[in-house]
């Protein structure tokens, strides 16, 4: 998933892309994010800046709740080792539905959420 942290901060912020787009949508903001943030990008398996297009599958990923359960993934993984505060998670389009249903399955894991034109 191209996973990377940018930045330093007592506090977690996840940036989640919308479908279409990667993680480079945030390239902008990620400057100013990261002198306050501990900031998480990564790019969504359907993302064409993954490599190893074999990773998607399309009759898995037909709900919200298999990409859910990959953000939940990686958050306990990116998690592991640092602090284990709640994260802010900001989700464009898809990603905040996805972000909905991850915090309702693991709310602890969540500080915020952030939707930017969410999906309905």
């Amino acid at each position: 998933m191209n996973a990377r942290i940018i930045g330093s901060g007592d506090r977690t912020m996840v940036l989640a892309h919308g479908f279409g787009g990667d993680q480079t949508v945030w390239d902008k903001v990620l400057p100013v994010l990261s002198e306050s943030f501990k900031i998480l990008v990564f790019d969504w398996l359907f993302s064409g800046a993954v490599k190893d297009q074999t990773l998607y599958d399309p009759f898995k990923y037909t709900s919200f709740e298999p990409f859910a359960e990959d953000l939940i993934l990686l958050m306990e993984e990116m998690r592991s080792g640092s602090s284990d505060r709640p994260v802010i998670f900001v989700g464009h389009s898809m990603s905040g539905m996805i972000g909905c249903a991850a915090s309702v399955k693991r709310p602890e894991l969540f500080e915020r959420l952030v939707l930017i034109a969410a999906s309905p």
